[in-house]
């Protein structure tokens, strides 16, 4: 796990995630994929329409059966709400190389990233209650704390943090997989690790992932709340919405509790595919620690658009966008929004960390959907084909 605890922005940046420099994006042009063209993915899931599987794979259930067969995803998992909240869910590939094993329909995977969204609306929320300020400095809750070669405290907005425009460096790219995967990290000495770097930019003159950003925005909710971010993320979100299957892994915490498919992860780039499932997520902090499913995630995003997680004015903040490269992605305070090839955008955030990605959102008139691969894509066909996945699901 600096196997891309961030968000894989390929499409739009090449340095946002806990990723260790051997196995970064660029380097990832190069690699080639392992193939499982042997293993035959299973058709749709019983939950999709009788008639659908009469006529054959849908274009969800194809897109996952690309990923498995072309692009050596070990297994593929999608779940899919339409605008009547009519869900089905996909499997392909097997969900242990080792005994073949099928895939949980549904099953929990790390979802990396993601963790922001919910580590964003904890953060708004307390900005409802007049107890965070957005425009507020860093300083004004952890005075003194963020200090560097080009950083000030004094001088960085909470805003800024929650939108990645702060110029605050990255610290999962100074940490070795292997490190991350077996060592339990307390928050601050994630932040200490990115203080010992020089800023990246000016605060406010430029838009740049950094996982940094989220550590602090947690060490501000438990200053501002008194108590953990993982028991205020769990009563003000997870519990709030019914999110039965999703978790902030306790410390120490290496296995995922329900049924999962295992994730798998090149380390180095050119290397063999290895079973990361069991590890320590701590690097990932406020920026990458959750556990959950993509039915789950599905809920999330679609109670979080509908006004079920934030008053009107904060959840407005939070999709207030910046570009944020070249794809058309745009960022807002922990939620991204991408558009759709069938017109529209979705809004959601998406995740990897080693062994796990996940993708997907929901659109304004109640669409949802999430794909989650159990390797990190590496090479530009397979990043695009899970967007595409995404996209069909959506738009089908």
């Amino acid at each position: 796990m600096r196997a891309r605890t961030g968000q894989n922005l390929r499409s739009s940046t090449r340095r946002d995630g806990l990723r260790r420099r051997v196995v970064s994006a660029a380097a990832a042009l190069a690699v080639g994929v392992m193939t499982l063209g042997v293993l035959a993915p299973p058709a749709a899931s019983d939950s999709a329409a009788p008639a659908a599987a009469a006529a054959g794979p849908d274009a969800v259930q194809r897109a996952l059966n690309t990923l498995v067969r072309d692009d050596g995803m070990p297994a593929a998992l999608a779940s899919v709400k339409d605008r009547n909240g009519r869900a089905r869910t996909y499997t392909a590939g097997v969900g242990d190389l080792t005994t073949g094993a099928k895939v949980p329909r549904d099953g929990q995977v790390r979802i990396g990233s993601n963790t922001k969204a919910f580590t964003a609306v904890v953060v708004l929320q307390l900005v409802g209650e007049g107890r965070i300020d957005l425009d507020a400095f860093v300083d004004t809750y952890l005075p003194g704390l963020v200090r560097g070669e080009g950083i000030d405290g004094s001088r960085i907005t909470v805003r800024q943090l929650l939108q990645h425009t702060s110029g605050l460096p990255e610290y999962g790219v100074h940490l070795d997989d292997d490190e991350i995967r077996n060592r339990y990290f307390e928050p601050r000495e994630l932040l200490d690790l990115a203080l010992e770097h020089p800023a990246d930019a000016e605060p406010g003159k430029t838009w740049g992932y950094s996982n940094t950003n989220y550590v602090l925005a947690g060490l501000i909710v438990q200053k501002v709340t008194g108590r953990p971010l993982a028991e205020e993320m769990d009563r003000r979100v997870i519990k709030r919405i019914g999110l039965r299957h999703t978790y902030f892994p306790a410390p120490g915490e290496m296995t995922l509790r329900e049924p999962h498919p295992r994730g798998y992860h090149r380390s180095p780039a050119d290397g063999p595919l290895r079973d990361f499932t069991e590890m320590d997520p701590s690097a990932g902090w406020a920026a990458g620690q959750l556990i959950s499913t993509n039915s789950d995630l599905n809920r999330f995003f679609t109670a979080l658009l509908a006004g079920r997680l934030l008053p009107a004015a904060q959840l407005a903040e939070m999709r207030t966008t910046v570009p944020a490269g070249t794809s058309g992605l745009r960022y807002g305070l922990g939620l991204t929004s991408r558009p759709l090839s069938c017109g529209g955008v979705y809004w959601g955030h998406g995740g990897d960390i080693a062994g796990y990605e996940t993708r997907g959102g929901v659109t304004d008139d109640g669409r949802a959907a999430n794909v989650a691969v159990t390797s990190i894509p590496t090479d530009e066909a397979a990043v695009r084909h899970v967007s595409e996945a995404v996209d069909r699901a959506l738009c089908g």
